[in-house]
């Protein structure tokens, strides 16, 4: 019969290493963290009032000519001689403000060239021209 002390060891229980492994990274964890800090800078202070002046992007107008060749400032029939002053004024207040026209396919090419004279008058070069996309 064999007695206990004759059992051979020859498995190893990596156990305790693994909990030994755990603990010492925990440890690492912690110091690290813990040692890790900012540097120290004095900020500067803001008012805490609220800003008075919104942050938005211009309004863009839109310059519509129907077929009939009438004129429109967004929704407004406007003449020429009122197309530039209307413009002069929201220009003088917005001075990059943005211009779309549209214009009806069967327009003359003239009445485009004259509401372009307008916008050039102005002072207006952030102008854009509405288009469709072909099928």
């Amino acid at each position: 019969m064999a007695s206990a002390d004759d059992k051979s060891f020859d498995d190893i229980n990596v156990t305790p290493m693994v909990d030994l492994y755990l603990v010492l990274l925990l440890i690492f964890i912690i110091m690290t963290t813990a040692g890790v800090q900012g540097v120290k800078v004095n900020l500067p202070s803001a008012s805490s009032k609220p800003a008075t002046q919104k942050l938005e992007a211009p309004k863009t107008q839109a310059i519509t000519i129907d077929p009939a060749g009438n004129l429109k400032l967004n929704t407004v029939p406007v003449t020429l001689a009122d197309l530039e002053s209307r413009l002069a004024a929201i220009k003088a207040s917005t001075p990059d403000v943005p211009v779309v026209v549209r214009g009806d396919r069967s327009n003359q090419y003239q009445l485009i060239m004259d509401v372009l004279d307008v916008l050039g008058r102005v002072g207006i070069n952030q102008i854009g021209l509405a288009t469709q996309p072909s099928k």
